[in-house]
């Protein structure tokens, strides 16, 4: 894919000040208030079908005709159940507490993803003087960046459940013991994050105050795992198909993120809020198909960057009202891909094409500075 270098002014369009802000708000301000019946309906729903299909797998054959669609609804289910931690984390502070209790108890415990590990660390991210900066852990400069830089994003879901099961099972307990490692451990090993340089700080909590609890709930339920397989209570291939869901849910999620934002800010300054919504990006798609990689909302997250407090049963209905409510809609349409195949390879091109041009030394030039590491 050919093209210019990206400019400054590609990144951050002249126009971007121009975006309708208040007019968007007040086509969308009816829409705020979540549903909790949406919420306990559409995530009961799905966590019981993940659980349902995740025996029926253990109770098979092995390679069985049946283990495969069966697998993909698990882990489907799965996934869209523990999407919800993402709605946890922009709940109005106080709400939600036994969904956020019941929803840590059988879907965030045990695929060892507590709320805690989205709480306060996600609210950075819509910070406007944090976000695409080198403090918001869920950016990273992609579109600067080579374009291996996000082969090596996606391989690393393959191995990422193994460092959950270390996080609770060893360094846990060890951390009790070790008040260094504790600190260790908080700041670097107990957050949702895409930038593993991340560094949370201290106060990083918004709504769970409780997080050692569920920290240590998640160290006894992993524990409890080990301990029955090695009893022979529980049988090896349980951990084994646990991996294999959590490996996918992690790849799924991999590509859903690299679909989620144009990732065009180096991360030497701040960006207007304007801003943040062009450099996100909108995937309507179909209520079917886009849902399963993009589930509890998240194909719509250009505008849940413009109105984070929309709730996700809402978001579907704000983007038809904003398309075409807007006297002028053709900044807010800029955000929309056709498919998540269509993000991931505009933003392929732009890597490559960034680093083909600076590979080719300008004239007259004595330099030409590199977007991103080697």
């Amino acid at each position: 894919m050919n093209g210019p270098i990206i400019t400054e002014k590609m990144m951050a369009p002249a126009s971007w000040r121009e975006f309708p802000l208040r007019e968007a708000h007040h086509l969308v301000r009816d829409l705020l208030t979540p549903n909790p019946w949406i919420y306990w309906c559409d995530f009961l729903f799905h966590i019981s079908l993940g659980w349902a299909a995740f025996l029926a797998i253990l109770s098979m054959q092995p390679f069985s005709v049946w283990q495969l669609p069966a697998t993909i609804v698990a882990t489907l289910a799965f996934y869209r159940a523990a999407t919800f931690i993402h709605e946890l984390a922009h709940l109005k502070r106080g709400t939600f507490k036994f969904f956020r209790l019941f929803w840590n108890v059988i879907c965030g415990i045990p695929l060892l993803i507590p709320s805690f590990t989205y709480d306060g660390v996600h609210s950075d991210h819509h910070k406007p003087d944090v976000y695409g900066t080198a403090e918001d852990g869920e950016y990273i400069p992609f579109a600067t960046l080579k374009p291996a830089v996000m082969i090596g994003y996606v391989i690393l879901s393959f191995v990422l459940p193994f460092f959950f099961i270390i996080r609770f099972l060893i360094l846990t307990p060890l951390s009790y013991l070790i008040p260094p490692l504790r600190k260790l451990v908080w700041e670097r090993a107990s957050s949702l994050t895409i930038d593993m340089s991340y560094k949370r700080a201290e106060n990083a909590i918004r709504n769970d105050k409780h997080w050692r609890l569920q920290e240590f709930a998640a160290f006894v339920f992993v524990t409890a795992v080990v301990t029955c397989i090695a009893l022979g209570v529980l049988t090896y291939k349980a951990l084994v198909l646990w991996y294999v869901i959590a490996m996918f849910i992690f790849f799924i999620n991999s590509l859903r993120t690299l679909s989620a934002h144009a990732y065009r800010n180096p991360g030497d300054r701040p960006m207007e809020f304007a801003e943040q919504y062009l450099d996100s990006i909108n995937v309507p798609g179909n209520l079917f198909l886009t849902a399963l990689w993009a589930p509890v909302g998240l194909r719509y997250h250009a505008t849940h960057h413009l109105f984070m407090s929309l709730p996700y049963h809402n978001l579907g209905e704000a983007q038809r009202r904003l398309v075409s409510g807007l006297s002028d809609n053709t900044l807010y349409l800029s955000t929309v891909r056709t498919s998540m195949w269509d993000a991931l390879k505009r933003i392929w091109g732009e890597a490559s094409a960034r680093h083909r041009h600076a590979a080719v030394p300008a004239p007259n030039a004595t330099k030409v500075a590199s977007a991103g590491p080697d």
